[in-house]
């Protein structure tokens, strides 16, 4: 299976999306500093009893990682239906759902790691450097296994979530609607009205977990069987 990973990022040219992955983490990483002490000046959000600057790394970050991991979905899976690549995949000696997994776990692996990078980046870089900005990092506690824990379970779930916009893709055979139910993940998941949020509902993120977990399932369930035309 790795290998069938590996030969994804190589055939998909996973260098461009690791470069697009550095310049995103720059500017997000740009703009959370110029923000900082405005977020940090507004308090515990009562919502989530953080700080607003250790929530806005993890909200940017999500946004930002949801749609990537969209548009690689886009590309990796949909875009081969649309281009009729996938039939010439089809054809290997290789089970068709064993490919479109690799796929899938090609998607996956890439934004958790890159996600989980990019937050841990953000975090050092605003804690190192937060004396000399008279940044306090509020709500960063490097220091404590609970706060490493819960930004990587935060990156998995994240990224699973991001998934739900698979279902659609393969439903439509689309990349367009890929990415614009990506960015419907990001209202449904990210999005504040008031006071009011769902972002730190576990109850909500089961449910999208299994949703998700059934759009992926759907995707291969027929795969060996379905007419590619």
């Amino acid at each position: 299976m790795f290998k069938l990973i590996k030969l994804e990022w190589k055939k998909n040219n996973i260098a461009k999306y690791i470069r697009s992955a550095i310049i995103t983490t720059g500017i997000l990483m740009l703009f959370l500093f110029v923000s900082a002490k405005e977020l940090e000046g507004a308090g515990t959000l009562e919502s989530y009893e953080k700080g607003m600057l250790d929530v806005s790394v993890a909200l940017f970050v999500h946004m930002t990682y949801i749609i990537f991991t969209g548009v690689m979905l886009a590309s990796f899976i949909v875009g081969a239906y649309e281009k009729k690549t996938i039939n010439l995949m089809f054809s290997y000696p290789i089970r068709r759902q064993k490919i479109l997994l690799s796929k899938i776990f090609a998607v996956w692996i890439f934004n958790f790691i890159a996600m989980t990078v990019s937050k841990v980046l953000i975090y050092v870089s605003l804690k190192a450097a937060g004396p000399l900005f008279s940044i306090k990092g509020e709500g960063i506690f490097l220091g404590s296994p609970e706060f490493w824990l819960k930004m990587i379970l935060s990156s998995a779930v994240m990224v699973s979530v991001s998934f739900l916009a698979l279902a659609v893709g393969m439903k439509m055979r689309s990349s367009k609607a890929v990415i614009v139910t990506s960015v419907l993940v990001v209202c449904l998941t990210q999005g504040q009205i008031g006071a009011a949020t769902l972002a730190d509902n576990l109850y909500f993120f089961i449910i999208l977990l299994v949703l998700a977990g059934v759009a992926v399932y759907l995707s291969i369930y027929h795969v060996e069987t379905k007419d590619l035309a």
